[in-house]
């Protein structure tokens, strides 16, 4: 993962301090470096910015100023001489706040802290944007199915069979394997053959390339082998 930033100072060897820690921070690209809060009111208009590295006492607009215009659109750390500020910056919502002068350590652990924030972010957006249930037809009715109870799911030429934990025989509905798996979580159900699609929460025995469901074997094919064997070995325990 790679957070655009901004820097922004009015004294030139401090841009140029910034720029070089930014330039040995593999997971920082430096969009724009101004010399004023206004300058870079309009950089944070334009450009994806993800983190500023602001100083706060500027002429013009400061950086407590440009704080607030901004608001949530993107995270701070405020690079600034004057110790006083530090309360303030913390009321603004500020992610870190680092003292003049200070050393490529100390902008390390602040640049690292907004990454894992970042990271934070977009876990919780992705979950929040995954569904709890769907809805299929059948049978001429809408039927609710709660993917955490969804076993497998089984390829049956025009149709496609939704087993479940508590509904013997499952569900039939007309819709191609693609159309269901594009509407399901990626990280919990995985093609594993043309015709299934398997809850890999559900999955308690593997044997011989094969899946077991009771006295069904699910066959793991060579096309979807590697992915498969990829989500697997994120949860196993070496």
């Amino acid at each position: 993962m790679t957070l655009n930033c901004l820097i922004v100072d009015d004294e030139p060897l401090a841009l140029d301090l910034l720029e070089s820690y930014v330039s040995r921070t593999p997971f920082l690209h430096l969009v724009a470096q101004c010399d004023s809060a206004v300058k870079a009111l309009s950089v944070i208009e334009e450009e994806p910015i993800d983190l500023v590295f602001l100083d706060i006492q500027m002429p013009e607009l400061n950086g407590l100023e440009l704080s607030r215009l901004v608001g949530n659109k993107v995270k701070i750390i405020f690079t600034t001489a004057f110790e006083q500020y530090a309360l303030e910056g913390f009321r603004v919502d500020a992610l870190d706040y680092l003292l003049k002068p200070f050393n490529y350590t100390e902008f390390l652990r602040a640049a690292t802290k907004a990454l894992r924030w970042s990271e934070m972010s977009r876990v919780e957006n992705v979950s929040a944007n995954v569904p709890d249930s769907i809805f299929v037809k059948s049978d001429y009715k809408l039927i609710q199915i709660q993917l955490k109870d969804i076993l497998y799911i089984e390829g049956l030429k025009d149709y496609i069979r939704i087993q479940t934990e508590d509904k013997e025989g499952g569900i039939l509905t007309l819709m191609s394997m693609k159309s269901i798996e594009d509407h399901l979580p990626g990280d919990i159900f995985i093609r594993v053959h043309r015709s299934y699609i398997v809850n890999i929460n559900k999955i308690k025995t593997i044997e011989r390339n094969r899946i077991v469901f009771g006295k069904l074997y699910i066959p793991i094919s060579d096309s979807y082998k590697e992915r498969f064997m990829e989500l697997l070995d994120k949860r196993a325990i070496n």
